[in-house]
């Protein structure tokens, strides 16, 4: 599968604009800004086992397509919500606990670099990875 692999950030476009929308404070979003993030990504079917590893935290993450799951930012901020394919996109759709509001995710293979896509009130970021 594609997205199989171990993927480290490499850089971010407006990812501090979306963090300050997303209600982290000023020294989270510098901080998160330089996480070093690392996520390992496994596929076997509609099963997807991810570890995300950085500067912050290190987590499992364990989800079936189109299977509501709980996960909680490395900011604490709790969500509810799930990944999807749509074509060769995961597509996740999550509802923050505290306000009820949406954050949309994708992930998708642009040549060599995973990209991840973050929209949140209007807001949009990326997060470049290369295989690593």
């Amino acid at each position: 599968m594609a997205f199989n692999g171990t993927w480290k950030v490499e850089r971010n476009e407006n990812y501090e604009k979306f963090m300050e929308a997303m209600g982290v404070n000023m020294v989270k979003r510098k901080l998160g800004a330089h996480d070093n993030l690392k996520i390992t990504i496994q596929q076997d079917g509609n099963k997807f086992t991810v570890k995300e590893s950085s500067n912050f935290r290190n987590i499992d993450i364990e989800f079936t397509l189109g299977v509501s799951f709980e996960y909680s930012l490395a900011d604490g901020t709790e969500l509810t919500g799930s990944w999807n394919m749509e074509g060769n996109k995961l597509v996740g759709t999550f509802t923050r606990k505290d306000n009820g509001k949406v954050l949309t995710t994708y992930r998708e293979i642009v040549g060599e670099e995973l990209v991840q896509t973050y929209i949140y009130e209007g807001v949009e970021s990326k997060r470049i990875f290369k295989r690593g």
